[in-house]
């Protein structure tokens, strides 16, 4: 593939944006660039084809498209004077508007020609014998490890992206005659059946419920039904009642945001009241486990339907009618593991077709396990498939339940992987059902327990999600995607959960590796309880509880423990005084879903964590840090994220750099009350990387802020009451990474900025105020800067530095909103 290959599509893909931006704003070019915009929409596809594929072109086809590169390159210069023209200046723009007719003649002479059927046929041809192989190669991982960290992008979003990617196709595959007979089925017991307020979805773990209720929802004539009024909800084994009943009756009078804060307006008990008639809704309720819950999160209102989504047949009063899910037939079970094992629908020629057929019968048309199954075995050699079938063959459930049996046949896979990665794939029962797990948390604890860097750890993430064990799931409240970890999440579904919990619960309870609550309960297991009168030798201890008082713990002995993770929904929580005996602790992860801040008492244990290396604590009260109660000497990371964190942080008795002598990531997240940082911040010598992020009362960053010499990243995202930068940012020296995104009243970038010469990455979308930047001749001393992410209205002054600094992109964001982060 030849270099020009690469940057027709780069710039037929900004050229694009630039044509948007010309079509909204000059009339006198809106025809043009209007025209523009459909030729090169339909030639980007080809040109992306050419780009991914790693196809050689024939001389002539290669001198066509070198041609229309440079076309492009022109039309793109073009593009920006003609944004960069004032509006009086008539005769300008009318020369400006004749150079994009002729421009617009030249695309659309190229695009209706012949090459676009030569190009398209030529593609489809060899990418599909090459995809793979370039997909594969053993090089990519050591290519892509220096991408990771500081904002590029680069590998992250490409997993991520290819996570999509497959879940689609897969989606497309499991399409066949057994999805479409149950979503007719299920279409006819929603819309035609109005004596039906509750339906129901049943079948065993992975079997393809949730796939096929997300169908329903996905379903045009569903979704004209209801006009757009559906909300899906994940209740599981342990829910919070209070806190769904309270989404589904904001949802129910139109007041969405109630949701997402403690309502005291729900209507107390089961809910099984009648009330006046509104516009159609559909509300899904996804892995619910028991009747007791079903019946408080129903409503009887004529025109409210629920669609209940579960592995239990529950009985017909509650639930009307019930559409068993039925598993996949021969040939559609074979055509989902053949996609998850070559990657494509078929059995390859060169595949030993009987053993396939063989392993694909053992999987009984369960969809999760010909994904999982089919995934372990890629790419490996024909005997290790032949081991694999007889392990199927043999395999004995410990009781007949399908459940189990699903459990055996996936275990297959586990037990094939690589020690280091199955120990991670173990790792991830340690947290909750349904719960997305910040990628963050699971990062720093497999980088504590397994003696593992960041890059091997993301790469076994990827491998774990190649092989359809966990999936990546972008988290929308990013500022700037994919810059850093923990702007991604980590979601398992409930059987490979099941799986791992499985696993990691066997053998004696003192011995285990993992000491594992595998759901929520009011208090912690007997089978703990028993056996106090011995150490306990996990590495990893996780509870799963209410609210804990100080006489509902009981003494125990953990002398290997590294990671505790406790998670909880209450107000009040008292810190375990087992965390006293964990002499080697290095993680903790403090996590509560409740609705409100929990008061955290018992913080006293901390002065006891002298190896302590990574502490996450997320919707708590954080208490005063004093510096004779709380010394953390080996403390590198601090996240806070939906904490309150204020009295914290008084600045008359804090000592941070004493407190914290070797912190080197601070992130404060969704934490409403800080207004400010303590000055001591500034004398934090070993600080890296400081997130601030979504902090609305944020007003004042210190003054001394420069003293942070050894700072890289500096996010600033979202926080609308900072109105400026302190001026001595310009003496941080290391700083790669700035984002000050959404940050709508910081009203300019302060002129000491230019002296950042380090600095490789600035995100600044959304940021309204800032109209004007420091002089050009300045701001060319930014050697480093590759990439600026900005508004419109601010884009047309970086580009000039483009034109000085070749390896720098100037991107032009699109303004997005969702709140789907706060269904966590």
């Amino acid at each position: 593939m030849a270099f020009n290959d690469f940057f027709a599509g780069e710039i037929a893909t900004e050229l694009l944006k630039q044509l948007l931006s010309i079509s909204r704003k000059s009339c006198l070019c809106k025809s043009s660039a209007d025209n523009l915009i459909t030729s090169i929409e339909e030639l980007l596809p080809i040109i992306n084809e050419i780009k991914y594929s790693g196809v050689e072109l024939s001389a002539i086809r290669q001198f066509q498209l070198d041609r229309f590169s440079e076309t492009l390159r022109g039309g793109l210069e073009l593009a920006r004077k003609v944004l960069a023209s004032g509006r009086w200046n008539v005769y300008k723009n009318l020369q400006l508007a004749r150079k994009m007719e002729r421009l617009e003649k030249q695309v659309s002479r190229f695009v209706s020609g012949p090459m676009q059927a030569h190009l398209l046929a030529d593609v489809h041809h060899m990418r599909f014998e090459t995809m793979e192989r370039f997909d594969r190669l053993e090089g990519r991982l050591e290519q892509r490890l220096n991408s990771m960290k500081i904002g590029a992008g680069g590998w992250v979003e490409e997993a991520v992206k290819r996570m999509e990617v497959e879940e689609e196709a897969s989606l497309g595959i499991f399409n066949g005659v057994g999805l479409d007979l149950g979503k007719s089925k299920v279409k006819k017991m929603i819309i035609e059946r109005d004596d039906s307020n509750v339906v129901g979805i049943c079948g065993i773990g992975g079997s393809g419920k949730t796939t096929l209720a997300n169908e329903i929802c996905r379903d045009n004539q569903v979704r004209s039904y209801f006009n757009n009024r559906i909300l899906f909800l994940t209740v599981s084994q342990s829910p919070d009642l209070q806190q769904l009943r309270a989404r589904i009756w904001g949802f129910l009078t139109g007041n969405e945001a109630m949701g997402y804060t403690n309502n005291l307006f729900v209507p107390q008990g089961k809910l099984q009241c009648e009330w006046g008639s509104g516009p159609r809704t559909l509300v899904v309720l996804d892995d619910v486990w028991s009747l007791s819950a079903l019946e408080q999160l129903i409503f009887r209102i004529p025109t409210y339907k629920t669609l209940v989504v579960s592995r239990f047949k529950f009985p017909t009063p509650v639930v009307s009618e019930v559409y068993n899910v039925e598993l996949l037939r021969e040939d559609e079970s074979l055509s989902l593991f053949c996609h998850s094992a070559f990657g494509q629908k078929w059995i390859p020629p060169t595949a030993n077709e009987t053993l396939v057929k063989q392993i694909v019968h053992e999987c009984k048309g369960l969809p999760l396990a010909l994904k999982v199954i089919g995934a372990s075995l890629r790419d490996q050699p024909e005997m290790y498939w032949a081991s694999a079938k007889k392990r199927l063959l043999r395999g004995e459930p410990i009781c007949e339940s399908h459940e189990n049996k699903l459990l055996e046949r996936m275990a297959i896979s586990v037990e094939y992987l690589n020690k280091k990665v199955k120990e991670c794939f173990l790792d991830l029962g340690s947290f909750p059902e349904d719960k997305k797990i910040p990628l963050d948390v699971l990062i720093n604890m497999w980088v504590e327990i397994h003696d593992i860097d960041e890059e091997e750890a993301f790469a076994i993430l990827v491998e774990l999600s190649d092989k359809n064990l966990l999936t990546l799931v972008k988290d929308p409240r990013v500022g700037d995607a994919y810059s850093s970890y923990y702007e991604i999440c980590v979601t398992q579904h409930d059987v490979l959960r099941d799986l791992a919990l499985h696993l990691s619960n066997q053998g004696d309870v003192n011995e285990r590796k993992r000491l594992l609550m595998p759901r929520r309960d009011t208090e912690l297991p007997r089978e703990w309880e028993r056996n106090t009168d011995q150490p306990f030798n996990a590495q990893i201890v996780s509870v799963h509880t209410g609210e804990m008082r100080e006489m509902d713990w009981f003494r125990m002995e953990f002398p290997k423990a590294e990671v505790l993770i406790l998670n909880f929904s209450s107000n009040e929580y008292f810190l375990p005084p087992f965390i006293d005996d964990m002499p080697k602790l290095r993680a903790l992860i403090v996590i509560n879903y409740g609705t409100n801040e929990a008061i955290l008492e018992n913080f006293s244990v901390f002065t006891n964590l002298a190896n302590l290396r990574s502490l996450w604590l997320e919707k708590t009260w954080v208490p005063q840090l004093t510096n004779p109660t709380v010394h953390m000497k080996n403390l590198r990371k601090l996240s806070m994220v939906l904490c309150k964190v204020n009295n914290s942080f008084n600045p008359s008795v804090i000592d941070l750099p004493l407190i914290f002598p070797r912190l080197s990531e601070l992130i404060i997240d969704h934490c409403h009350d800080l207004i400010k940082l303590p000055s001591s911040i500034c004398e934090v010598n070993s600080l890296q990387n400081l997130s601030i992020t979504n902090c609305h009362r944020l007003c004042e960053l210190p003054a001394d802020l420069g003293m942070l010499k050894k700072l890289q990243i500096l996010r600033l995202y979202a926080c609308p009451e900072l109105k400026m930068l302190p001026p001595r940012i310009g003496e941080l020296i290391g700083l790669k990474y700035l984002d000050i995104s959404q940050c709508f009243n910081l009203r300019c970038l302060p002129g000491e900025i230019v002296r950042l010469t380090s600095l490789e990455k600035i995100d600044m979308r959304e940021c309204s105020q800032i109209v004007s930047l420091p002089p050009r001749t300045a701001l060319s001393n930014m050697k480093s800067l590759r990439r600026i992410i900005c508004d419109d209205e601010v884009s047309w002054q970086w580009r000039y530095l483009e034109k000085t600094n070749p390896n720098l992109h100037v991107q032009v964001a699109e303004k997005c909103y969702s709140l789907d982060w706060l269904d966590g």
